[in-house]
């Protein structure tokens, strides 16, 4: 049989004949990808006499058995678990190739609906790689049932002046269906799909928010640090675009709501960050970054008091040359002053000293946005923020943030036609990088590349992407040299020459209490120690990372629901045993789902298995709950939303109605005792108030048809 042609799925058998041995093996691939593994080309032969190729064979990638032992001071990652798998070819006499020898089984699952995942399958075909088929078979495999608040018809209470209310979206004509049939169409692939939208008096488009399940999901997991993002908006880009950003444990941003907004007045971020909160369960951010704003700093202080504020450090350093241009002169000179005040001010002493000198030496006292960084310097400036994480959302230039991942989507001409469409790519890109990350976490190990301590404790407690990131600073130790500063009765501070970068940081320690700080900021800015902090601890004898400074949210235990311990080699063993069950899972899944007698097998099997697990556990769930709460972890419980009308009556100036349509008159009416309106009582409001609405589904259609 001559088979030369790709994209033939059909099983391989002895005797099957191939053009070339590319050919075989590009039939073989295709076969893997069809059934759900890897290949590899394990070995070929040439003829002595001729020097040609004539024998070679292909297999599973885990064909065979791994060669090192586990006791490897740096073993090598290795997928191979002795699976037999393969397909075995020859040359003919005529030049053509046939299979030699063919075996089908394998001694693990199978994973059809992931194998694009796989190193050989990862560049074939690209046509036949629809994402958005993948996305919705892995989304209907993996996701997760949680609350979320609907059925919202109107949010009153928020004042507005009377230069406000004309304001509305610069919308082109045909835009607000454009978002109505997006609004749709989310909603019916998706029921747990969230929008809101805020009109003026003339009943047009002044706001709109939305976010999808996946966005709520990811913030009830990780909701320690979001960015709002306002560039596309102060920028003057041709749609007023905002957007709430976060981070997944894989250092992937995470998409938690998008915005349109009219203006940038505290009314308008009143309405956005309420909205926001509602759609997220009533749960505030730990910190918030923003761009330095007034009206920002007083719509996040009342509906987000218990949030800490701060600012993105690339925000405060890319307006020096606009808000300074009358140092043009003295740019450079002031920018090397500036940052020696903010980046290497060990203490707030020494940063009011420097501050204070640039203000004599470049004299911009009279400069209203340079004194407003002044008071404002617990929001940004690094020596402030000690103790703060930011987890990657603040850098000091917006290429290196995540929000510049957005970029490549919006440009300044970007239409909302435009955008809507590369919305959904959007969702579909985040979704696919971040299942290739999980699947790459399950079937591969990371490479250790030095006898480090460090790096070997926590190669299989941080995912990959952090790991990578921790290794190159473990690595970089060797170009440090430390030298002894001072030392009083607690606390030792060293001097550490980092030769790569040719600069000197300090470093603090203090062994009583396993503090460490280091004045390049790594930690607080990153979210992992630096090289500069790993020389100091392996100089003072400590061969562990304090567990302080291991972050759950960068763990492969980041999902958990209780909060890692210092015992990370139970943590290691957890994560095997998870990886171990889920691939049960999905062979359980399959062979479950062929009949009803064997689903009804199945099912029966898991709803015992889960009781006998419950009871099991139910002890060590207490203990872990009661033994937990002193941990410095971040996002160490996994919380439930609670419903809608508890959350929202515990919100300032908010009023939830059960009208379904836009009311007819601007003005906000407050019912006498009302549950609902208590709050807004006791604030005694002014009687003529502007209506900050929250129009869902029907409110929507009326305005538009209108």
């Amino acid at each position: 049989m001559d088979v030369g042609v790709l994209g033939n799925t059909n099983e391989p058998h002895e005797g099957m004949e191939f053009d070339t041995n590319e050919a075989a093996y590009s039939f073989y691939k295709e076969y893997a990808k069809s059934v759900g593994f890897g290949t590899a080309k394990l070995s070929s032969r040439r003829s002595r006499a001729s020097g040609e190729f004539i024998d070679a064979k292909f297999s599973c990638i885990r064909y065979g058995n791994k060669q090192q032992s586990d006791d490897a001071i740096n073993p090598r990652p290795s997928p191979k678990i002795g699976c037999k798998a393969s397909m075995h070819i020859k040359r003919r006499q005529n030049g053509k190739w046939y299979v030699y020898s063919f075996v089908k089984g394998h001694n693990h699952e199978l994973l059809p609906a992931q194998a694009h995942f796989f190193r050989s399958h990862r560049s074939v075909d690209p046509l036949k790689n629809d994402v958005r088929v993948r996305r919705k078979k892995i989304l209907a495999a993996v996701s997760k049932q949680f609350s979320a608040y609907h059925n919202i018809s109107c949010l009153e209470g928020f004042w507005r002046n009377q230069h406000d209310r004309g304001r509305s979206l610069p919308l082109e004509a045909g835009d607000a269906q454009i978002l109505l049939e997006l609004f749709m169409h989310m909603q019916e692939e998706n029921p747990k799909f969230f929008y809101a939208v805020d009109l003026n008096e003339e009943h047009r488009l002044r706001n709109v928010f939305w976010v999808d399940e996946k966005g709520m999901n990811d913030y009830s997991k990780f909701r320690d640090v979001v960015s709002f993002d306002t560039t596309y908006f102060t920028n003057k880009y041709k749609i007023p675009l905002v957007l709430f950003v976060g981070v997944n444990h894989h250092i992937q941003p995470t998409l938690l709501g998008c915005a349109l907004i009219s203006d940038e007045t505290v009314f308008t971020f009143l309405w956005l960050m309420q909205t926001w909160l509602i759609s997220m369960g009533g749960k505030a951010p730990t910190v918030i970054l923003t761009d330095q704003s007034n009206a920002l700093k007083a719509a996040i202080s009342e509906v987000f008091p218990t949030t800490r504020h701060c600012f993105c450090l690339w925000h405060v350093l890319e307006k020096i040359p606009r808000q300074l241009d009358y140092f043009n002169s003295w740019h450079e000179t002031f920018v090397t002053k500036f940052n020696k005040c903010i980046f290497k001010s060990w203490t707030e002493e020494q940063f009011d000293k420097r501050w204070w000198k640039l203000l004599d030496r470049f004299k911009p006292r009279e400069d209203e946005w340079f004194q407003s960084l002044y008071e404002d310097r617990s929001r940004w400036a690094p020596t402030f923020i000690r103790d703060v994480s930011f987890s990657g959302l603040s850098s000091v230039s917006r290429s290196e943030s995540l929000n510049s991942l957005f970029d490549k989507y919006v440009r300044m001409e970007t239409s909302l036609k435009e955008f809507i469409e590369q919305y959904k790519i959007i969702l579909e890109d985040r979704y696919e990088e971040e299942a290739k990350a999980d699947f790459d976490a399950w079937h591969e190990t990371p490479e250790l590349k030095s006898p480090s301590p460090f790096e070997k404790q926590l190669s299989l407690v941080y995912t990959h992407e952090i790991f990578k990131k921790f290794q190159i600073e473990v690595l970089g130790a060797a170009a440090c040299h430390l030298k002894k500063e001072k030392e009083d009765e607690t606390t030792i501070t060293y001097v550490v020459k980092d030769f790569e970068d040719d600069q000197d940081f300090m470093v603090q320690w203090t062994e009583s209490k396993s503090d460490i700080y280091c004045s390049c900021r790594s930690f607080e800015y990153k979210g992992y120690l630096c090289r500069h902090a790993i020389v100091v601890l392996q100089m003072s004898g400590v061969f562990s990372i304090p567990f302080k400074y291991i972050l759950q949210r960068w763990t492969n235990a980041a999902l958990s629901r209780y909060a890692i311990s210092d015992r990370l080699n139970e943590v290691q063993s957890k994560i095997r045993r998870y990886n171990d069950l889920c691939r049960r899972a999905i062979i359980l899944g399959e062979e479950g789902s062929l009949s009803e007698e064997s689903y009804n097998i199945a099912l029966s099997a898991i709803k015992e298995a889960l009781k006998q697990c419950a009871d099991v556990n139910n002890n060590a769930e207490d203990y872990v709950r009661g033994s937990s709460s002193g941990i410095l972890a971040i996002c160490g419980t996994e919380d439930e939303h609670q419903n809608a009308n508890t959350s929202i009556e515990k919100m300032p100036n908010a009023v939830v109605t059960n009208m379904n349509k836009i009311p007819n008159r601007p003005e906000a009416t407050i019912k006498k005792g009302s549950s609902e309106t208590s709050s807004n009582k006791k604030r005694k409001q002014p009687v003529d108030q502007g209506v900050a609405s929250v129009v869902i589904q029907e409110g929507l259609h009326q305005m538009i048809t209108e």
